[in-house]
C-alpha cells in the first residue's frame, strides 16, 4: 500500500453496480489510495446487522495502481469489518459510504445500511462520512454533488472529527437552482407509518409487502429534513452512544426502587 497517500475505504448498501457508488469512487480516486468493498446486492435498511452464518466472501473484481475493488456477500457493516480486519494491512484514514439512493435524514439513520457502515468505522476510531441523496431514482443525477463531497472529505482528512463522531451528510436532489450551501443540523423528529399489504406469491400463497408514509413531526427550522427541503446540504454530527445523558439524574430513582420493598 502507498504510505504517502491517504487510504480511503469505500462501501455502500445499494450494491456494487449502483450509480451512487460509481460516482463516489470517481470522486475519491484522485484523493488517495482507494479500496472499495461493496455489497453484492441491495442491502438497504439492513441497519447495523452483521453476518454470523453462512460464511463471508470478498472477491477481488478490479485491481489498478492505488485502486482495488472487492464485492462482498455480506452487509455494509460486514464490508467495513472485512476491509480493515482482513483485506487491508493498516486502518484506513477515512471510510466513506454511499452515495445512497434515498435520504438518510431523520429517523432513517437508524435503518440505514449506509450510515451503519460509517458508524461501524467510527466505533473503531476511524474518521467516517455517510453520503446520501434525497432521490430513490436508480438513475439519479449526482453531478451537482461533486464539489461538496470532495470538499467535505478533504476537510475530514485534514482536520479530523471529534472522538466518537461521524458525519451524516444528506443532499437535495438536483433542481433548477444550484444548492444554496451547507447547514449543520440536528436530526429531525419524524417517523414512518408502516402499512403492510397482503399479496400473492408465485405459488399462490399470501405474503406481506411493506409500504408506508414518512410523517414529519418537527416544527424546527434547524433540522436535516428542513435543510434539504430548502435546497441545502445537511450535515448531522452523529455518534453511536445512545445514552440519554440529559435524563441520567432523573432516572436515578431506579437505584432506590428496591428500598421501598
Amino acid at each position: 500500500m502507498n504510505q504517502n497517500k491517504p487510504l480511503i475505504l469505500i462501501t455502500n448498501d445499494d450494491g456494487y453496480q449502483a450509480k451512487g457508488l460509481r460516482k463516489l469512487i470517481s470522486l475519491m480516486r484522485p484523493l488517495g489510495e482507494v479500496i472499495v468493498i461493496s455489497t453484492d446486492k441491495v442491502m438497504s435498511a439492513k441497519g447495523h446487522s452483521i453476518t454470523t452464518t453462512p460464511t463471508l466472501t470478498a472477491t477481488l473484481v478490479e485491481s489498478a495502481p492505488d485502486y482495488r475493488e472487492y464485492v462482498c456477500n455480506g452487509t455494509p457493516v460486514d464490508c467495513v469489518k472485512v476491509g480493515y480486519q482482513w483485506i487491508l494491512d493498516r486502518l484506513p484514514d477515512i471510510v466513506v459510504s454511499g452515495i445512497n439512493h434515498g435520504t438518510n435524514a431523520s429517523i432513517n439513520v437508524i435503518y440505514s445500511g449506509t450510515m451503519a457502515a460509517a458508524i461501524e468505522a467510527c466505533m473503531d476510531g476511524i474518521k467516517a462520512v455517510g453520503f446520501s441523496l434525497d432521490s430513490y431514482d436508480l438513475d439519479a443525477d449526482f453531478d451537482h454533488l461533486d464539489d461538496y463531497i470532495v470538499a467535505i472529505t478533504k476537510d475530514v482528512l485534514e482536520n479530523g472529527l471529534p472522538d466518537g463522531v461521524c458525519l451524516n451528510v444528506n443532499f437535495p436532489k438536483r433542481g433548477e437552482e444550484p444548492i444554496k450551501g451547507v447547514k449543520i443540523c440536528r436530526q429531525a423528529k419524524a417517523k414512518w407509518i408502516e402499512v403492510y399489504s397482503a399479496i400473492q406469491d408465485e405459488r399462490g400463497g399470501t405474503c406481506l409487502k411493506l409500504g408506508g408514509e414518512f410523517v414529519y413531526e418537527d416544527q424546527g427550522d434547524d433540522t436535516d429534513c428542513m435543510a434539504t427541503k430548502n435546497n441545502y446540504v445537511s450535515i448531522v454530527p452523529t455518534h453511536f452512544d445512545l445514552t440519554a445523558t440529559q435524563y441520567l439524574d432523573q432516572m436515578s430513582r431506579f437505584e432506590h426502587i428496591m428500598d421501598k420493598k
